[in-house]
């Protein structure tokens, strides 16, 4: 951080992908002055925390899940949904934490994650032109004049419904239904093949254990951690209108965190190293990621590093791979490599959603299961190849049972993608690709330790 840096500093640097075509500014201005005197959405305790169980992740002993909505909505706003999602996120977990023997550290795209950058400002529909969906938290999804007009007043529907969204998190994770002894309740809605039945197998292992420990005087009221977890919220600082009048500083330390997630991260689109997205990162302190994508070269991810964490912190700044399942061998080696050998404490993540969209024949936009499977494979490889500990992976998912991604184990073809395609932006994994890419990862992650043993 430099001595001239403020939440507000950005405003002097170039801000891509942030609407400039509100049509009341001086509305604009009251909605963000309402927003600086909202209570925070996290606290700088957590955000802390959060570096912390992340620098285990950089040493190696311990690994990060972040997945949730590509953008959240208005409209699918709900208990259930919540509810699903969370509830994914801790299958996954205890399939990770099994055969890696490692915690896992959860993060989720929730809670905030409502705004997308877009490859093009418009979008045109039978000769009818009209500015682009950038998320609920801009304009609407409805293809109208009307609708799609940026509307400040969205910014704080997106932060009442962050809020809610938070309660009811640290609700579940804190109040019984994270207990592990309810581990059979979360096997409700999967097949009874496939990743379902490899997870109701392995529910019953983790049952048969649990027993053995409450014979053994370890229950939930001598360990409470056996009956709670910690959730984590992220998204991407795209509206830094937004994130900057959610900034806080803190008075026990003088330290400033963006209090609107307990991790954020720049996209491909807005990693620019005089822009105004590195400028704003550069003063929090909170864990923060950035998407390194096919065009990044060495000579441009050192100098973000160094911008971002110049103090080479543990924990602090997380790399986020997102390539493409036939690009990610060529380009993720020499990044690695460069990386390791200028001694930067980074965490390198995947993201096999965003270099493996394409669009099927009958229009719809969707990802192959087995091409966001074998990005993950590579990405584990390469890292296994470079020395380097493959330490998350980044996922764009749903706990609802929609038909997005091509193919799994119950396959979704093209012709079922019109029955449930819900998403208000990009295709998500529903909850059985989700759990069947866990246990990929998983038998990686366990071959991994398997051979880290047999060398020692």
């Amino acid at each position: 951080m430099t001595k001239r840096w403020t939440p507000d500093s950005w405003r002097n640097k170039p801000a891509l992908h942030m609407p400039a075509d509100y049509p009341d500014a001086s509305e604009l201005v009251r909605v963000e002055d309402e927003l600086r005197a909202m209570p925070p959405l996290v606290f700088a305790g957590e955000a802390r925390r959060l570096t912390n169980h992340l620098a285990q992740v950089e040493a190696g002993n311990a690994f990060l899940l972040q997945g949730g909505d590509c953008a959240e909505s208005f409209k699918e706003f709900s208990t259930d949904n919540i509810r699903d999602t969370f509830r994914l996120i801790l299958q996954m977990a205890v399939v990770l934490t099994f055969a890696g023997r490692k915690p896992v550290v959860k993060v989720g795209r929730i809670a905030g994650q409502f705004a997308k950058p877009r490859s093009s400002p418009v979008e045109e529909i039978g000769g009818v032109e009209l500015p682009s969906y950038r998320g609920d938290i801009i304009n609407g999804m409805a293809f109208t004049p009307e609708e799609r007009v940026p509307d400040p007043q969205r910014l704080m529907k997106a932060y009442h419904q962050s809020a809610a969204t938070l309660n009811l998190l640290r609700a579940f994770a804190g109040g019984g239904y994270a207990d592990l002894y309810n581990i059979h309740r979360w096997t409700l809605g999967f097949a009874d093949h496939g990743a379902g039945a490899a997870y109701r197998e392995l529910a019953e292992k983790i049952t048969e254990a649990l027993a053995f420990m409450e014979a053994v005087g370890v229950t939930p009221e001598t360990h409470p951690d056996l009956s709670r977890v910690e959730v984590f919220t992220s998204h991407e600082a795209l509206l830094l209108n937004l994130e900057s009048a959610l900034t806080r500083l803190d008075g026990n330390t003088g330290e400033w965190f963006d209090t609107s997630a307990h991790m954020l991260w720049i996209g491909e689109r807005t990693r620019q190293l005089d822009g105004a997205h590195i400028e704003f990162m550069k003063g929090i302190s909170n864990p923060i990621g950035v998407k390194c994508g096919p065009t990044m070269t060495p000579d441009d991810i050192l100098p973000l590093i160094d911008a971002l964490n110049p103090n080479n912190i543990p924990g602090r700044l997380t790399l986020i791979g997102r390539f493409g399942h036939d690009k990610v061998g060529d380009r993720l080696p020499a990044l690695m490599r460069a990386v390791k050998a200028e001694g930067k404490r980074v965490i390198w993540s995947i993201d096999p959603m965003h270099g493996n969209t394409l669009k099927a024949a009958n229009g719809y936009k969707t990802r192959p299961f087995d091409r966001v499977m074998g990005e993950v494979r590579s990405f584990i490889d390469v890292a296994e190849a470079e020395g380097v500990h493959p330490g998350g992976v980044h996922l764009e998912m749903t706990g609802q049972n929609v038909t997005e991604c091509l193919g799994g184990a119950q396959p979704v073809t093209e012709d079922d993608l019109s029955s449930r395609y819900h998403t208000h932006c990009d295709p998500r994994l529903n909850a059985d690709q989700a759990l069947e890419l866990a246990f990929l990862v998983a038998e990686r992650l366990k071959a991994g330790r398997q051979a880290q043993s047999k060398a020692a």
